[in-house]
């Protein structure tokens, strides 16, 4: 079914669309409940502002994406693989980083507890 050129909202209610394309689509303030979007797929996707809650986004991956300002709460990101992250300025609270390896990168002014880590790691290799 082609619905081109359609400006008025639209209510798809128990219906399955599976397959369906939306290219060159204004989707703003559009409402996804209760909806199964497994394997989608999205490309130039403007998502500002957008609230997720109650989610499934396991083995979800985002590639050359921009999110300054994104805020994670009560998320379960055990297993997370981040990499060519720039996370600068950004806070961390109030989380489990038990197990987590940081390697190759740049963690000048980096602070875990007041303490900049590149202090005491100096301090470790002095003392061994």
């Amino acid at each position: 079914m082609d619905i081109a050129s359609l400006k008025e909202p639209l209510t798809a209610t128990d219906s399955e669309l599976n397959g369906s394309s939306f290219n060159g689509v204004m989707l703003r303030d559009a409402q996804f409940h209760d909806a199964g979007l497994q394997s989608a797929r999205f490309d130039y996707v403007n998502m500002s502002d957008v609230a997720f809650s109650r989610m499934n986004m396991s083995r979800a991956t985002f590639t050359d994406g921009l999110l300054p300002g994104v805020r994670f709460h009560d998320v379960n990101m055990s297993g997370v693989f981040v990499d060519k992250a720039n996370l600068a300025g950004g806070t961390i609270q109030n989380a489990n980083l038990s197990g987590v390896s940081i390697r190759d990168c740049n963690i000048s002014g980096l602070r875990v507890e007041g303490y900049l880590v590149s202090d005491l790691i100096a301090a470790y290799r002095k003392s061994v």
